[in-house]
């Protein structure tokens, strides 16, 4: 049963990435699209923070680390990848702006369909200056993104259109079996043997990869976080900018690094930052909304 998994770890990946995403689009409806014009300053502060301030955040960070040139790399793929149904979920549980976490993950997701490969490249140029020999596919790239993303998503909206009851059978339960599934994954690439797709990390690189991938999370989250505060949103959109910008879509970056770009090293980072930031992005986001509600007035502006 292992050596079945094993042999197919790439095609489960891509099976429970689309998973995610047709669960994402069983969660919306059009009053869900409308949504997204509710929110227009929020909606364009997370995507700021998400798609500019954190890659920039990874570059810096990465200036100061001592890894590969494929590690980095690996470290600026996470911060390209949207939010997903964990950072959703995390939303949910601390009462966030569900509807706007929902928003900034379909509206990244579509968005980063096409600046993924093109930022990627420039990042393996940048850091291993190799591109012509490491290289995303542009048109695969985004086709195959596009396969596992968009085309999930709008069967679940279907869905959700047409077997309703259906739908609000089963969301409840994939809300949190899709975190199990990711973890199993996860798991399933941790234990597998290195030629059939495993990555395997020493102590060493636990701990080193840990503190760099917690570095990186709390400066999404706190530059999520300044941003809203910056233009005055309310606690409620500050702490589901702050998610989103701090959990990422791991199984996609697993995807590009993996998948498409077949490099251990690369997948590294994405494995240590899905074993983590879970609870950090979940136990960090509390204690600021927690001390902001003490010792801070909450703004009305959205």
């Amino acid at each position: 049963m292992l050596d079945l998994l094993f042999r197919n770890i790439d095609f489960l990946i891509d099976l429970v990435l689309a998973f995610i995403t047709m669960s994402l689009g069983l969660n919306l409806s059009k009053k869900d699209f409308s949504n997204i014009i509710s929110f227009p300053g929020s909606l364009g502060i997370g995507l700021v923070a998400q798609m500019i301030l954190h890659p920039i955040s990874a570059i810096i960070l990465m200036a100061f680390a001592d890894f590969s040139p494929a590690v980095k790399v690996g470290f600026i793929i996470i911060t390209l990848c949207p939010g997903g149904v964990t950072s959703n979920l995390v939303s949910f549980l601390l009462k966030g702006n569900v509807a706007l976490s929902i928003s900034l993950t379909v509206v990244n997701g579509l968005l980063c369909m096409f600046t993924l490969p093109i930022l990627v490249n420039l990042s393996l140029d940048y850091f291993i200056n190799q591109s012509s020999t490491i290289e995303l596919p542009l048109l695969k790239t985004i086709t195959h993104i596009g396969m596992v993303t968009i085309v999930p998503a709008l069967i679940g909206v279907f869905i959700n259109s047409k077997f309703t009851d259906l739908a609000h059978k089963i969301k409840p339960v994939l809300k949190y079996l899709l975190p199990i599934l990711l973890m199993l994954i996860f798991g399933v690439k941790f234990l597998a043997p290195h030629d059939k797709g495993g990555i395997h990390l020493s102590n060493e690189e636990l701990w080193s990869l840990g503190f760099w991938v917690l570095l990186l999370n709390f400066a999404g989250m706190i530059l999520g976080y300044l941003l809203g505060a910056l233009f005055k949103i309310n606690i409620q959109n500050k702490v589901t900018i702050m998610v989103e910008v701090g959990l990422q879509n791991t199984a996609l970056a697993l995807l590009i690094a993996g998948n498409i770009l077949k490099n251990a090293d690369m997948q590294k980072p994405a494995m240590v930052y899905a074993m983590i930031t879970f609870f950090s992005t979940l136990i960090f986001a509390w204690l600021i909304k927690t001390t902001s509600l003490k010792f801070f007035d909450k703004s009305k502006s959205a």
